[in-house]
């Protein structure tokens, strides 16, 4: 059974629907690759042109404050202008991240996009891909292909290095093997995410309603790569900690409808020789977005590499905050062969997409980093298709009531 959490211990992100560490832009519904349950509808609308996507980052200008803009889709690497918006996102004063399954980059891309200004790739990687020339059956063996673009962003230099993986039931029991495998690459590999799946099967039992007209939802596809059962961040905390015994959230964002919903779950390690040294507190994470936000105007989200490659310097300052930044500064006066070797700190995120109430209220993402914009409107990324297709957000009603 999973272990019960309190919000309570953690700190609440100050990031809010107006000024956020992230946005989230989306310049084409196009892929090349189909993921299974994936809630995008790939065959319509197709690329915007570099106007419309200009009119999107006015839309986040006129309305939203964020450190990082990630450029999305679809896939971004296959819209024909991706060079040309990232500049454009960079001239804009956000901090490009390109969310991408990979497939279409190549180091010549790579090379004009870091030229560009691109900040850091995010890498969605996981078994409910079919990647060509790839036969995966677990997540492990997709590591050597997260670590072929964790290499090649590393040999670029200077770019964050961030992946993604979708996690259902019936992949639960291998987050394990990716906790460890970022450790022994904390170098080069700065985040792990980890996605719940979601689908319409999944949530209940309950009549979906658009515009007061009930409605057959179609808009998620069903697969039994899901699962039988919608999964909660406890249950991936229990198996993170069984590959680090140590890990230890240290901020959330809340749910829409419950404030003690971990919708976020962020960690973030301090990791030498691919051993988890500790876990920065509530505390230190509290007085880096404070610092930030003071000196910048904006939350921070994704550090660079160079932020990341300050472990040794994370434990000492943060030893002046709390007990617990104590504790990881002792292990490495503990042996001071430590102090002379690299330590990095690595970001562990849980997200925890929409899970409804009995009642029917949907618990969405409070303060959502990825809201995106339609129509000259801020709304949820994840719930997009609902929108382009009703006009409105699907609402749930209890079946028994009907």
């Amino acid at each position: 059974m999973s272990q019960k959490l309190n919000h309570l211990d953690y700190y609440r992100l100050p990031w809010n629907y107006a000024d956020n560490g992230i946005s989230w832009l989306e310049p084409t519904t196009k892929c090349n690759l189909k993921c299974k349950g994936c809630y995008r509808d790939t065959a319509s609308l197709g690329h915007k042109s570099l106007d419309e996507v200009r009119n999107d980052l006015e839309t986040f200008k006129r309305l939203r404050k964020s450190d990082c803009m990630s450029i999305a889709g679809g896939d971004p690497l296959v819209y024909p202008h991706i060079v040309e918006l990232v500049a454009m996102v960079k001239e804009m004063g956000w901090k490009p991240i390109i969310n991408t399954n990979g497939i279409a980059l190549t180091p010549e891309l790579l090379g004009r996009l870091k030229d560009a200004g691109a900040f850091g790739f995010t890498f969605h990687i996981d078994t409910s891909q079919r990647r060509p020339g790839i036969n995966a059956a677990t997540e492990a063996d997709l590591n050597e292909t997260r670590l072929k673009y964790a290499r090649m962003l590393a040999d670029a230099g200077g770019l964050s290095c961030s992946f993604n993986a979708t996690i259902s039931e019936n992949t639960l029991d291998q987050v394990p093997s990716m906790v460890k495998w970022a450790a022994v690459h904390a170098d080069i590999v700065h985040t792990m995410v980890f996605i719940l799946f979601r689908s319409p099967e999944l949530t209940g039992n309950f009549t979906f309603y658009a515009n007061g007209q009930k409605i057959d939802i179609d808009t998620y596809e069903e697969t039994e790569w899901g699962g039988s059962r919608a999964l909660m961040a406890p249950d991936v905390v229990e198996k993170i900690r069984e590959a680090d015994p140590v890990y230890e959230p240290c901020a959330y964002l809340n749910g829409t409808a419950n404030p003690d919903s971990l919708k976020w779950l962020l960690a973030n390690r301090i990791v030498q020789e691919g051993d988890s040294l500790g876990y920065v507190t509530p505390r230190f994470i509290e007085a880096v977005q404070v610092f930030k936000h003071l000196f910048t105007g904006t939350y921070l989200a994704y550090g660079s590499p160079g932020s990341m490659a300050r472990g040794r310097l994370s434990a000492f300052a943060g030893a002046v905050l709390d007990g617990g930044m104590r504790k990881i500064l002792a292990r490495f006066l503990k042996k001071p062969a430590r102090l002379l070797k690299p330590a990095y700190l690595q970001s562990i995120m849980i997200i925890q997409p929409v899970n409804f109430e009995p009642d029917g209220r949907q618990d969405m993402c409070d303060s959502c980093p990825d809201i995106t914009v339609h129509n000259g409107k801020l709304l949820w990324s994840c719930r997009l298709e609902e929108v382009k297709k009703y006009g409105a957000f699907v609402q749930t009603v209890p079946a028994e009531r009907n």
